[in-house]
């Protein structure tokens, strides 16, 4: 758990399923299909309740604004592929952006990531946002990019700790 001025960082709870389903629901269209509801709707506020309930998430963070208890997102590191240094991965509910949330968010996580030289992040070129919010962190863009016309490029960013 991590506490900011504003915010609390925690495990999801089961009742958390709806919020991540409103995340799912308010993705960019542009989103890789693997990361937005399907044609039928998965996955359900039930799949996400039994992602809640197995801990298949680990690493991310709900993130809860401390003066209501809402939840409004998620911040956390995961594993990279390929590699055993941490990835930052944090999303919002649109009406909670444009707040300094996200900065906020991140800040915290990053003050608790240890034991590693650095923290990597993967941006969307069109994302201008995460790309503002992780230049103000201070990751730099390594030039590496992966390819997709459809989705938009990747971006591969790096903040050396």
């Amino acid at each position: 758990m991590r506490e900011t001025d504003r915010l609390i960082l925690r495990p999801w709870r089961v009742s958390d399923a709806v919020i991540q389903h409103e995340l799912w629901t308010e993705r960019d269209p542009r989103v890789p299909p693997h990361r937005r509801l399907s044609a039928d709707g998965h996955p359900s506020v039930t799949d996400l309740k039994e992602r809640i309930r197995t801990g298949s998430q680990p690493g991310l963070l709900a993130v809860e604004l401390r003066s209501t208890g809402e939840v409004i997102g998620y911040c956390g590191v995961i594993p990279r592929d390929g590699s055993d240094e941490p990835e930052l991965a944090y999303e919002l509910l649109q009406r909670f952006w444009g707040q300094g949330y996200a900065t906020e968010a991140t800040r915290a996580v990053i003050g608790s990531v240890r034991d590693h030289q650095r923290l990597w992040a993967s941006v969307r070129d069109w994302n201008t946002a995460s790309r503002r919010v992780l230049a103000k962190l201070g990751f730099v863009e390594t030039g590496q990019v992966e390819p997709d016309a459809v989705h938009g490029n990747s971006l591969l960013t790096v903040l050396e700790l």
